[in-house]
C-alpha cells in the first residue's frame, strides 16, 4: 500500500505561481511512476504530467507544457508540481496518482493510488 498526500494549493493570481507537492507513505515510493491529474467542478478529471520512478522521463498534457515542472526527490518520497504562469483555467483540485509502470498517456486508468487532492483557485 502507498498512501499519498497532496499540499500546497490555494488562491493565487493569474500570472502567478504554486508547487504542489506529493508526499508517499508505506511501500518503496521510487518504484513508482507518479502523475498528477486535476478536476474542475462539473469537468472530468484531466491528465496534467507524469514522472518516471527514476525521475528521468516526463510527459506533459499540452495545456500545461512550458508552464508546469514535474520532478521528484526519491530521498524524501515526494513529486512535486511547480506552476508557473497560471492562468484562471488552471482552477481545478489536483490530485497525485501512482502506478507500477510509466506511461505516456492521458488516461487515469491503470492509477493504484490516489490521494485526496488539493484546491487551486486562480483569480483573473
Amino acid at each position: 500500500q502507498v498512501q499519498l498526500v497532496e499540499s500546497g494549493g490555494g488562491l493565487v493570481q493569474a500570472g502567478g505561481s504554486l508547487r504542489l507537492s506529493c508526499a508517499a507513505s508505506g511501500r518503496t515510493f521510487s518504484t513508482y511512476a507518479v502523475a498528477w491529474f486535476r478536476q474542475a467542478p462539473g469537468k472530468e478529471r484531466e491528465f496534467v504530467a507524469v514522472i518516471s520512478r527514476g525521475g528521468v522521463s516526463t510527459y506533459y498534457a499540452d495545456s500545461v507544457k512550458g508552464r508546469f515542472t514535474i520532478s521528484r526527490d526519491n530521498a524524501k518520497d515526494t513529486v512535486d508540481l511547480q506552476m508557473n504562469s497560471l492562468k484562471p483555467e488552471d482552477t481545478a483540485d489536483y490530485y497525485c496518482a501512482a502506478r507500477c509502470i510509466y506511461t505516456n498517456s492521458y488516461s487515469t486508468k491503470g492509477y493504484d493510488y490516489w490521494g485526496q487532492g488539493t484546491s487551486v483557485t486562480v483569480s483573473p
